[in-house]
């Protein structure tokens, strides 16, 4: 077989597959268009997992009419001109990836209006094939309806997991993004039921009391840092609030969810003297640095990230968060309700 380049179709659905791993990926890059978008309320709608059917509603800025096909196009994007704006990335998309890997491998409407026109613009594609674009009424905003993933790629589709299981990916993913902006109202509804629902009013502790309950609100240590032009600012859980694993160790870079070895080290030494073994601690932290000390621009999924100093940022953040521990009395408040059960149960033990 000759070398030959391939068409723009294939070259599509192959990106596609680096960027869109599953209906989770879908509803992660359209919410974080949605934050760069200026929004103040987000809605998230899905069913059957997302396999079937995703819809984000947003009040941002909207996209104009004779930008919507190009917004499809791989590597377009609004959020950077040139390589050189890759050493300060400030918003969570960059790439120009997401619209156009979508589209490939699933049948797509969007609905968008900008705040200074009279009306908005609907298109409709299927594979990244333009089918329709029309005007319409719409509210300000751009909403976005995605049905059937991988409808055009069964091999894809066939190792998806069942729908509970690839919604309780979207849940999770839904959660972080939440936490990682109290200023947004986020609506989560999956399948007929509205998982939470914040107020955006700024406020992390009211956003972890609506997505955790009242009782780890209420086992929460305020921690607030800021050396070496480093600012981390958030919850750490008290030493009751123990897990099995690092899931409920949740921190963002420049409001960006990410997962790294080396946070996570420094959190868990940060706890060391309060932690039994191979129990991890539950904690929110925002953490805010110079985009050029650290670099989003690792994968796709922009979920990795390099320090230019890690070691040196790990010490300071487990220093802190032990000096910040030990200043709070870790003893369990025991009410005069609790005491009265106790001596109860000790006289009838008698």
């Amino acid at each position: 077989m000759g070398i030959h380049v391939l068409d723009s179709r294939t070259i599509d659905r192959i990106a596609a597959g680096e960027v869109v791993e599953r209906p989770a990926s879908v509803v992660k890059e359209l919410v974080e268009n949605a934050i760069d978008a200026g929004s103040t309320a987000i809605t998230v709608e899905a069913k059957e997992g997302g396999i079937e059917f995703i819809r984000v509603t947003d009040n941002g800025c909207g996209i104009e009419r004779d930008q919507l096909p190009t917004a499809f196009l791989r590597h377009a994007t609004s959020k950077i001109e040139d390589a050189d704006d890759l050493n300060h990335i400030a918003s969570l998309g960059f790439r120009g990836e997401a619209l156009s890997s979508i589209a490939a491998v699933s049948r797509v409407e969007i609905i968008t209006k900008r705040k200074e026109n009279l009306t908005g613009t609907r298109m409709v594609l299927e594979g990244a094939r333009e089918q329709s674009i029309d005007e319409i009424g719409a509210p300000d905003g751009t909403t976005f309806l995605m049905r059937n993933l991988f409808f055009n790629t069964p091999v894809r589709r066939k190792f998806l997991k069942q729908p509970a299981t690839e919604g309780s990916y979207i849940t999770d993913l839904m959660e972080h993004l939440a936490l990682s902006r109290p200023d947004i109202s986020f609506k989560f509804v999956l399948g007929n039921q509205t998982r939470f629902h914040t107020s955006g009013n700024g406020d992390l502790r009211e956003v972890i009391y609506r997505i955790y309950g009242r009782e780890i609100a209420a086992e929460l240590v305020p921690v607030q840092i800021e050396e070496n032009g480093i600012k981390v600012e958030g919850y750490l859980g008290k030493p009751v609030l123990v897990r099995s694993n690092r899931n409920f160790e949740i921190y963002f870079i420049n409001g960006r969810f990410i997962r790294s070895g080396v946070i996570a080290k420094a959190i868990e030494e940060g706890y060391k003297q309060y932690l039994m073994q191979h129990k991890f601690p539950l904690c929110v932290l925002h953490i805010t640095m110079d985009t050029e000390t650290v670099d989003v621009n690792v994968h796709p999924s922009k979920m990795d990230v390099r320090f230019s100093d890690g070691m040196a940022f790990a010490r300071m953040l487990s220093e802190k968060i032990t000096i910040t521990l030990r200043n709070r009395e870790m003893i369990p408040d025991a009410s005069l309700e609790d005491e009265k059960a106790i001596q109860k149960k000790e006289q009838e033990e008698r």
